[in-house]
């Protein structure tokens, strides 16, 4: 093999491994940038007043684009069909409890908030027409982490909306759910969701940038000592 072969073949790896790098960095730049047009949009929404949650003839739109988003609901709970989905929060493990609010026409899932073990079972919904306020969540079918729902045993780990809808037999059913808004120190507690955006992008934006200029370090170097 010519010396002049040995040296093309690395400065051909190299060349690739730096642009590969260099398109890895770029690609968290432009993510950094979404991730930051997301937070910007998501707090707009949390400080807007709510509105009317989304009925029937807007459920086809509905998407990930439309979390969090305040809206209100008005209705009547459906008494004894909470559900029970696990939940940890700041005030330990528990559940969150799910309660279907009839709007008249159709229904709701509703997050009244939380409880802890001790008190499941314990707080029906408030009978009359209630209105509702609080944050759209799109529904949760995965099933929790290395844990998939069990309907038939009534047993959560997840809010997946249409498998609870099934299980609880309601009919014309919102494909979203909403966290209600905290409604004072008793239970359920409202108002817990966490909305946090992890944006690590610009540290791995660096990292690749970094290896791409090590790389290209190396590469000159190793072409210098050819030449020598």
């Amino acid at each position: 093999m010519s010396l002049a072969r040995v040296r093309v073949l690395p400065l051909l790896v190299g060349a690739a491994a730096i642009a590969v790098l260099i398109a890895l960095g770029i690609w968290q730049v432009e993510r950094r940038a979404w991730k930051l047009a997301l937070i910007a949009q998501v707090e707009r929404r949390l400080a807007a007043a709510p509105v009317a949650a989304p009925g029937p003839t807007r459920w086809a739109m509905i998407g990930k684009d439309d979390a969090y988003t305040r809206v209100a609901a008005t209705g009547r709970f459906l008494p004894n069909d909470d559900t029970y989905t696990q939940a940890a929060t700041d005030y330990g493990p528990g559940y969150w409890v799910m309660t279907p609010l009839d709007t008249g026409g159709w229904t709701l899932l509703v997050n009244r908030g939380f409880v802890p073990a001790a008190e499941r079972g314990r707080h029906p919904a408030p009978a009359g027409v209630q209105r509702v306020t609080g944050l759209l969540r799109v529904t949760e079918p995965e099933g929790g982490f290395l844990r998939t729902n069990d309907p038939a045993a009534d047993r959560w780990y997840s809010r997946d909306v249409s498998a609870i809808a099934a299980r609880r037999a309601l009919t014309r059913v919102a494909p979203y759910f909403v966290d209600a808004d905290a409604g004072g120190t008793g239970w359920p507690r409202g108002g817990l969701t966490v909305i946090r955006f992890p944006n690590n992008h610009l540290v791995y934006a660096l990292t690749w940038f970094g290896l791409a200029a090590l790389v290209a370090f190396l590469l000159a170097r190793s072409l210098r000592d050819d030449a020598d």
